[in-house]
């Protein structure tokens, strides 16, 4: 049974009908009063809770009902329905133990969606099973590894791969986590649609809309034709949006306006679009951390972490180190026609020892390095360590780290906060130095937290 908490009538009836529509026991009720009278006499699969009640616009009557609801059946998931100026109270509502959150007026098909995901999640059971078991019933092709860690988030991968709830996928550079998004597509419902991945990281403030909605001809002086963006191209698929922790904050506001009420408008167009889309999202930042600073909006938070999947570091699961090796060398064998590569057993010992702060990036990178640079079949612990010291010494003469202990991005911020102390936050003197306009500093500056003299710009 699902129970319905609005003290308007109309909007309990028109969600009872479409619910019932579907198939669901459905009960409505009107006040707090009604809804504990309903939940002792019998506790719902999930709640749909309106905020608002005629009593007071504020929502402080419909948190106080969420909070009686979560203390006396914690386990009982709650949906929130809340208009789209009262988003915040949907923040503080998913604070107190709320699942999702939907907005006035909803859309039919997301509320629905949104129902059966959860229902969908809280009824599955765990399978406690092998990585066999777990490729019988899943596509997980390219991902490799037996460690229990690994396990457990294949499992989770697969449980909600088959529910359109949006995913937040974190962890170090180098996880793996673009293979996880995959994976949730390849299992999902939408598998025979498209699949889209953007790299938010990569697209500056400026051509956000642009890339992401699309624009019309003549939206802008080289609009020279219409462009459909991201979202329209997972139309019916899911879509993959990397590096999210690197969107600023004018972007977060665009981008959770469509996550939200699943329509845009492309770039020099008044006409809106829907898209039915599955987001998944990525980030090695901490956004709790960013939430907590303000650089990251709380309810953008909450509209894309349903689920969250937390990838370990490889060095966390040191026993799939010389599996993964293997599975690149077998790779490189078709790719550079040597048949007869393998690892020695040595080696395979050896590798598992590696730190790898580039985690599975950085283990690919060294196993291709040494296939090249190797004239040998077999591949022993001095062939890796004859690479890696070459790599250390090139390093060292040009005063650049190792490969794999830092990222791209950390390096482009050290050298860029250096020449802001060497040419004391003069931006076109540190522009030039780097070779970049004052537009593409500023805009990095922006994204670092890089403060610099206003009086220069």
């Amino acid at each position: 049974m699902l129970l319905i908490v609005d003290d308007d009538l109309a909007i309990r009836t028109s969600l009872t009908l479409l619910l019932k529509k579907e198939g669901y026991s459905v009960k409505g009720v009107g006040s707090p009063d009604e809804t504990f009278e309903a939940l002792r006499a019998e506790t719902p699969e999930l709640i749909l809770l309106d905020l608002n009640f005629s009593i007071e616009t504020s929502g402080k009557e419909g948190m106080q009902l969420l909070q009686r609801i979560k203390m006396s059946y914690p386990a009982v998931p709650v949906i929130l329905i809340t208009g789209w100026g009262t988003i915040d109270l949907a923040v503080k509502g998913m604070k107190e133990g709320a699942i999702d959150f939907i907005t006035k007026p909803w859309q039919n098909n997301y509320l629905l969606q949104s129902v059966k995901t959860i229902l969908n999640l809280s009824q599955q059971v765990s399978l406690s099973g092998s990585r066999r078991k777990l490729d019988q019933r899943y596509q997980f092709d390219n991902i490799v590894g037996q460690d229990p860690k690994l396990l457990d988030i294949l499992e989770t991968v697969g449980r909600v791969a088959s529910t359109d709830a949006p995913v937040l996928i974190t962890g170090e550079s180098g996880t793996g986590k673009e293979l996880i998004a995959e994976a949730i597509h390849l299992n999902s419902k939408r598998k025979v649609r498209p699949f889209v991945k953007v790299n938010l990281g990569g697209i500056s403030s400026t051509l956000f809309e642009s890339e992401l909605f699309g624009h019309v001809r003549g939206a802008f002086t080289d609009a020279k034709t219409d462009r459909a963006g991201r979202f329209e191209m997972a139309h019916r698929g899911s879509i993959f949006l990397d590096e999210i922790g690197e969107l600023d904050l004018s972007s977060q506001v665009k981008l959770l306006r469509v996550l939200q009420e699943r329509t845009f408008e492309p770039l020099g167009s008044s006409k809106s679009r829907t898209v039915d889309v599955r987001v998944i999202c990525a980030t090695n930042r901490n956004l709790e951390e960013m939430v907590s600073q303000g650089t990251f909006r709380e309810d953008l938070y909450y509209r894309i972490n349903l689920i969250t999947v937390k990838l370990p570091a490889l060095r966390e699961r040191p026993d799939d180190i010389p599996l993964l090796s293997e599975f690149f060398v077998n790779n490189l064998k078709t790719i550079y026609q040597r048949p007869n590569l393998q690892l020695s057993p040595a080696a395979m010992k050896w590798l598992r020892t590696l730190s790898l702060q580039g985690n599975i990036r950085q283990l690919k990178n060294l196993v291709e390095r040494t296939v090249l640079l190797s004239g040998e079949d077999t591949l022993d612990i001095v062939d890796f360590q004859k690479n890696m010291t070459a790599g250390k010494e090139v390093s060292a003469r040009k005063n650049l780290p190792e490969v794999g202990t830092i990222t791209l991005e950390e390096m482009e911020y050290q050298m860029i906060a250096k020449a802001m102390l060497f040419h004391q936050n003069k931006v076109s003197k540190v522009a030039r130095s780097l070779g970049i306009t004052r537009f593409a500093l500023y805009r990095r500056l922006e994204k670092y937290g890089i403060s610099y003299d206003s009086e220069d710009v």
